[in-house]
Formats: C-alpha cells, structure tokens, sequence
C-alpha cells in the first residue's frame, strides 16, 4: 500500500490497535477496512447495508489473508439505534465514523431522513464513544460545508451557508463534536472530504457519484450527462488519500491536532469538462469506440457548489497529511476496476 508514508506504517506496526468503522460495507468504509487488516489491526464494523454491501466485504475478504479477516468482526446494524452504536465501540480505541446518506439531492428529497441518520446517529456515535470510553473518534464531514461562500482555495475557518439538507447535516456534525470535546473532553477529528472516488463507489442509482455514472456509462455506450457548461469544478480526491488522513487522524499524538476539522483533498481543482476526457482517455486503450462520445449539457442541479478546492496545508501540517494519488492515475486505477469487476 505504497499511499501511506512510512513513518505512519512503522506507528501502525509498532503498536497494533483496536479499531472501529461504521459504514464498514461502504465504499470509504471497505477500503479502510482492507487497510487496518493489511497493517494487522484489529477492527469492528457496523453497517446496516442499505448503501454498503455485502460484496465489498467479499473483496475485502479475499485481499487480506484469513489471518487477518479474522481480526474483524462485522455487526449488521444501524446508528439510529443506540444499541448498535454501543456494540461497534465496546473495547475499541478508535471509531472511524463514515456512516451516513451522503447524496445533495436525496437530502433535497428527503431532508428529514437525511437528518436524522446523519445527525441523530451522529450523536448516537458520540453518547457511545463518550460512555464507552473510547480514546478517539474520527469522523466524515464535507466540503458541502462551505455552501455559498466564493473564496478559494477553501479554508477550514471560512464557511458560508449551507446548500442543502445534507450539507447542513455536516454542519451539525462538526458543531456536534466541537460541543462532545468542550463538554466532555472527547478526542475527536473531523475530516472534510472533497468529491471522494475510486473502486467500489457504487455506480447505480440516480444519486450515484460523477465518475462511477460515467466511466459505467462510457462502457455500455451511453449518454453523458454534464450539469451546466463543464466548468464547475471540483478537487476530486482518490479513496486512498482518504484512508491515508484518516489513519493519520487516528494515531496523531499532538494535542493541538484534536477538536479540528480539516480539508482532506489534492489541492488541486478539475473541470467536468476536464474529468470527462480523462475517463475518455483512459478507457480508450481498450474500447477504442468511446473517442466518438460527447457529452450533452443540461441544466446545474440545485443544492450543487459550484467551484471546490481545498487549501490542505492545514491537515499536511498537524495530521502529517501527504496525498500521493493523484487525480489521473487514481482515474486509470479507478476505471482498470471498473474493467475488471463483473458489474
């Protein structure tokens, strides 16, 4: 797992923890799972399997060996039940928080679902990590947060308001946190993720994300929808940065590097338009035939930001925060799964 610096592998070896990840069959949450088994960690997971699935534990399963599948136990659950919560955080160090619904638009649809999963079973989590005694909680939050505000590149203190039902969720998350590390002085990191892809991010539905619809769409010879004229951009980042900041967060031992949030991103921004011809270039080597595709323009999506890019300087100097996979390799990574995978 050539993302991660050495000096966080040699932490990880040399002091083995016990780890917690809700959202565990997810798409985030499977690929840390594979790599806190792959380092000898022991870990928890809690999924009720709505988003997540099954067949990512599968894949996990079969790339780590049985050894190591073996220091995993799964609870099928869900975070609106306290119960649950308290399962996946008994004898725990560490909780990777990532469960939630995640899509702008169903939020839109569905604001009162869309709170009370991602804030409701937010501070489930936090009663539990709080009761439980758990040393740290490390938890999902967004770029959605900075909703309205212009200024880029996008900076930790400076916010705007929010969008949307799920941004504002995200919101809450933070201020939930800030409030559990005054109150009761629980260890907690908040990492704000910018446009996260990779493989095992779920390509179906109408909430899917950008470059999964796409790449899955390029393959059958289908149409490519871009909302607005392709120059919104985005800081896409690859899962395995997020692994990397989140295992950071995790075994940080500065104290000044508690109760924070940080931008977890490249730090570098793309154009839809951009982003569509490097899935184009990628796939074209093997299916020649998608060099005839263009795109088709429709109208921007309410609830939609629409430039990103994050300033990381503030997680590479307190998490020791490097991201090592870049938007096009993680592409040509990304679409060599999508390739491979019977879909």
């Amino acid at each position: 797992m050539d993302f991660m610096p050495k000096p966080l592998v040699a932490t990880l070896k040399k002091r083995p923890r016990r780890w917690a990840i809700t959202g565990v069959a997810g798409f985030i949450g499977s690929h840390l799972l594979e790599a806190l088994l792959r380092h000898d960690q022991h870990v928890s997971g809690l999924d009720n399997l709505a988003a997540g699935s099954e067949a990512n534990l599968e894949e996990v399963r079969r790339g780590v060996t049985s050894e190591r599948w073996d220091r995993f136990r799964f609870y099928r659950g869900d975070i609106r039940d306290e119960g649950d919560c308290r399962k996946v955080c008994t004898d725990v160090d560490i909780v990777l928080h990532h469960a939630a619904t995640v899509s702008v638009p169903l939020s839109i649809e569905q604001p009162h679902e869309t709170m009370e999963i991602n804030v409701g079973g937010f501070v489930n989590m936090m009663k539990a990590v709080r009761d439980l005694g758990v040393k740290r909680c490390v938890y999902a939050s967004s770029s959605a947060v900075y909703g309205d505000d212009p200024h880029l590149p996008k900076v930790e203190d400076q916010i705007g308001r929010p969008l949307s039902p799920y941004a504002q969720s995200k919101l809450e998350n933070e201020e939930s946190a800030e409030l559990f590390a005054h109150l009761f002085k629980t260890e907690v990191v908040g990492l704000r993720y910018f446009n996260v892809f990779g493989p095992r991010q779920n390509p179906n539905g109408p909430y899917a994300g950008v470059i999964p619809q796409w790449i899955t769409a390029m393959m059958r010879g289908k149409q490519i929808y871009i909302n607005g004229d392709g120059s919104t951009t985005r800081d896409f980042c690859h899962v395995d940065n997020v692994v990397q900041a989140n295992l950071c967060a995790g075994i940080v031992d500065q104290p000044k590097a508690l109760a924070q949030v940080y931008n977890i991103a490249v730090g570098t921004s793309t154009t839809l338009n951009e982003l569509f011809l490097a899935i184009q270039n990628a796939l074209a080597s093997d299916i020649p035939e998608v060099r005839s595709v263009v795109p088709r323009y429709r109208d921007f999506r309410p609830g939609d930001i629409r430039h990103s890019h994050a300033d990381i300087s503030k997680a590479a100097r307190l998490l020791n925060y490097e991201p090592h996979r870049m938007v096009v390799d993680g592409i040509a990574g990304t679409v060599r799964w999508y390739r491979e995978i019977p879909r």
